[in-house]
């Protein structure tokens, strides 16, 4: 390593709120901090990362959040019928449930059905993205088998003064954003305002033929299915002269969503994210971090206009982190987390509360050529007892930039509240937790002006929580998933291509009648290629995107066909902070589908004009 850890260390938390400044300083190796809960470059990971930062979103022009991580390596999304509708996460092949998603190092997800809401998260309040894959309960405890994702939103930068934001965007579909942003800082504070905006008249959810396909769950209503969203968000932190550094976040995003159901039609959801953090120096070589944290997601439920029912669910959340230096490039990190779930809903549960309290230890080390990152974690949940889990990574630079890295790792998920209990006979509370072995295999390498990277991976998974026939959630007794991931970004003739490519093979191994069977929704392969250049002002790009066939169902009755989509791009800084944008989405109109009789947008064009002194 170029730093020593515990230097690394250090700079941590002055990296979780200002990971824009430090990602610019240090473009070829990003630092990233969720990996190994510290500080380190990209580089030094033992795991697979990606990292989206705001300059890759201004220049992707993506409308959502799913729309930015499609086709990122290991990554797909299933989307119940375009804009704000429901989408589920697919990370390595693993469940929905199975990717632990942070925003600026809050947990978040309804404890009801275990899902982040990536479709309601605005994607002009985000700053970074990093996604590790990989299982990390290890670190962070239960659901993270398939990996973390964690964003970061919009923050002020040092000494920076008054810097104001806009954006606007218009597009197909009736399609209408807006976000008004005012950043700041001195020497020793920072701060950020956001607040936007978005309504879109949508699509048709459903294709005709849903209600029949799905016993009249769904109803065919041949119409446009609106969606809307407000947002807010404020940050903001003070960092002493002996490093000491208090900082808070808090984002609330209101969605109103339309689709087609046989008994609700309309959601207004609230989902809200707020934490704080405080961290110190009580000795040189000791570092401690104290953090508080709550996320709450809403669901109100309407058939057209009358009120049919609601679900509440709340986590609250607080960890202390340590992390000592115990010799040159060794760094010995302890922390101990606790939260506590509650769920309400107009229709009851059997169960309303439980709590989960984990202590973790990691080490990691340099020595030589060879680097090693070992971590240990024990859990206590209240309703299912003491889960332990672990994790090894070992990595050894070979000559040329070449680097070789293997690793071995467990996690386990707990069933959510749905899971166990949702009512009308759709909860199962004989249940079991979900607990995954995986190992790994590596080989990147980066020069100057290009880079790759491919990791080859197995997981193995006892008692998958899975929706059987009648769509009864059951524990699979076991599920095998094989993958291998590349990517390749290199400079050509002032062109800047990145390439992603995946192939999958999740197996139920239940032994059962769909043993053998590919598990839903997981498309086998998927390739995606962005290719950008600038000429001055002006930038144009375009991106690739292609999955390969999957199933809906688990006993593979209902394919999902494959499909590609092409996306164009092009900018231009007609002044010095501002700079208009174009997009044509799905160039060729590619009819499609993620989820059975679950339509996806068409063809379409949008128009941004940003005014963005903070990124020029």
């Amino acid at each position: 390593m170029k730093k020593t850890l515990l230097a690394t260390a250090l700079l941590s938390c002055a990296v979780t709120a200002h990971a824009a400044d430090q990602n610019d300083a240090s473009s070829l190796s990003p630092v990233i901090v969720t990996a190994t809960r510290t500080a380190i470059t990209a580089d030094e990971a033992l795991s697979s990362v990606s990292v989206i930062t705001r300059a890759d979103i201004e220049r992707l022009q993506p409308i959502s959040v799913p729309d930015l991580l499609t086709g990122l390596p290991g990554v797909s999304f299933a989307n119940s019928g375009g804009y704000g509708q429901q989408t589920s996460l697919f990370l390595r092949g693993t469940s929905s449930s199975h990717t632990l998603v942070l925003i600026d190092g809050v947990r978040i997800g309804s404890v009801g059905n275990g899902l982040a809401a990536f479709e309601q998260l605005p994607v002009e309040q985000i700053e970074r993205i990093e996604v590790v894959r990989g299982p990390r309960s290890s670190l962070y405890g239960a659901d993270a088998i398939g990996g973390v994702i964690q964003i970061f939103t919009r923050h002020g930068v040092h000494d920076s003064g008054l810097l104001p934001s806009f954006s606007v965007t218009t597009g197909s579909d009736n399609l209408l954003r807006g976000q008004l942003g005012l950043a700041g800082g001195d020497q020793h504070a920072w701060y950020n305002l956001g607040v936007g905006a978005q309504h879109t008249r949508g699509i048709n959810s459903c294709r005709i033929g849903a209600g029949e396909a799905f016993a009249g769950c769904f109803a065919d209503e041949p119409d446009r299915d609106a969606y809307g969203n407000k947002n807010l968000s404020a940050n903001g932190g003070y960092r002493w002269d002996n490093q000491a550094e208090v900082s808070g976040t808090w984002l609330r995003s209101l969605g109103e969503i339309h689709f087609d159901g046989s008994y609700q039609n309309r959601s207004r959801t609230v989902q809200q994210v707020v934490g704080s953090r405080l961290s110190f120096n009580p000795l040189q070589a000791w570092k401690t971090t104290l953090s508080v944290g709550q996320n709450l997601d809403r669901y109100d439920n309407y058939e057209n206009r009358d009120f049919v029912g609601y679900i509440y669910s709340r986590r609250n959340q607080a960890s202390w982190q340590n992390d000592l230096g115990v010799a040159d490039n060794q760094l010995l990190t302890l922390g101990l987390d606790w939260q506590g779930e509650h769920i309400d809903s107009d229709t009851g549960f059997l169960a309303t509360r439980r709590n989960d309290t984990g202590g973790y230890l990691q080490y990691q080390g340099t020595f030589g050529r060879n680097e090693v990152q070992l971590s240990a974690r024990r859990d206590h949940n209240s309703q299912f007892g003491n889960y332990n889990t672990g994790a090894a990574a070992w990595g050894y630079g070979l000559d040329h930039g070449l680097r070789l890295s293997a690793s071995y790792g467990t996690a386990f998920h707990a069933p959510t509240f749905n899971d166990l209990y949702y009512p009308y006979g759709s909860g199962n509370p004989d249940l079991k937790p979900e607990e995954s072995r995986s190992a790994e295999l590596g080989l990147s390498q980066r020069l100057d002006g290009w880079d790759w990277a491919v990791n080859a991976y197995q997981t193995r998974i006892d008692q998958l929580i899975a929706l059987d026939s009648n769509y009864f959630p059951s524990n699979i007794s076991k599920a095998r998933i094989r993958g291998v991931e590349g990517q390749l970004g290199a400079n050509l003739a002032g062109w800047r291509m990145q390439a992603y490519m995946g192939w999958l093979q999740p197996r139920n191994e239940d032994g059962g009648v769909n043993d053998g069977r590919t598990l839903p929704r997981r498309p086998g392969r998927t390739a995606r290629v962005d290719l950008d250049r600038r000429f001055g002002g002006f930038g144009v790009g375009a991106t690739v995107y292609a999955a390969g066939r999957s199933y809906d169902d688990a006993a593979n009755r209902h394919p999902l066909a494959g499909y590609s989509t092409s996306d164009l791009r092009a900018s231009y800084h007609f002044a010095p902070d501002w700079q208009v944008e174009v997009r044509l989405a799905n160039v060729f109109g590619r009819h499609y589908e993620t989820v059975y009789y679950f339509n996806q947008p068409g063809r379409s064009a949008f128009l941004t004009l940003r005014y963005s002194p903070a990124t020029r």
